[in-house]
């Protein structure tokens, strides 16, 4: 191939399309806080969200009318990415968003399917997954296992140990 190493990917679309797609899907997530579309979507988004997050931490005109830029809902989405999520990861360095790979959405291609969710919000999977797994070992009465250990240690870093005590 020439050129060298291919710096995003085409997802089968033209540049205007493509940007738009990942428009659309970047506004969802910001409005839902969790999408479920195809892994290559997903990671392509997650590049464009991470951006969108560091700008709406700078809190300056300039990053605002960015963000307000590659947003289609800026009315509804800009207060709640100015407000909720600039707040929420004030103190993060980076990493925002978490790719989760799950089972194929459609029966008929059997493409790759993933959610693209923020990380510390309330609809965070691992989150969920970890609560369920230390409900499960208490209700049992089974000593944590390393990884479960390992993960309870990541989703209460920046959350803290009340939220998941009151799970």
């Amino acid at each position: 191939m020439a050129g060298g190493t291919v710096k995003y990917r085409h997802l089968s679309r033209n540049s205007a399309a493509r940007v738009a797609l990942l428009r659309g899907l970047v506004t969802q997530l910001v409005q839902f806080e969790h999408i479920h579309t195809t892994y290559a979507k997903a990671k392509e988004a997650q590049r464009m969200a991470e951006k969108l997050i560091t700008l709406a931490k700078r809190d300056n005109e300039p990053g605002r009318r960015s963000a307000q830029g590659i947003l289609y809902t800026p009315t509804t989405t800009l207060p709640k990415l100015l407000g909720e999520l600039r707040n929420r990861y004030l103190t993060r360095e980076g990493g925002y968003t978490r790719v989760v790979r799950t089972e194929s959405k459609n029966t008929y291609d059997q493409g790759e399917s993933a959610i693209l969710e923020f990380v510390d919000g309330p609809k965070d999977s691992r989150f969920m997954m970890t609560a369920k797994t230390v409900a499960r070992d208490r209700m049992l009465g089974q000593e944590h296992t390393p990884v479960t250990r390992t993960n309870i240690k990541k989703v209460t870093q920046f959350r803290g140990e009340v939220p998941f005590e009151e799970m």
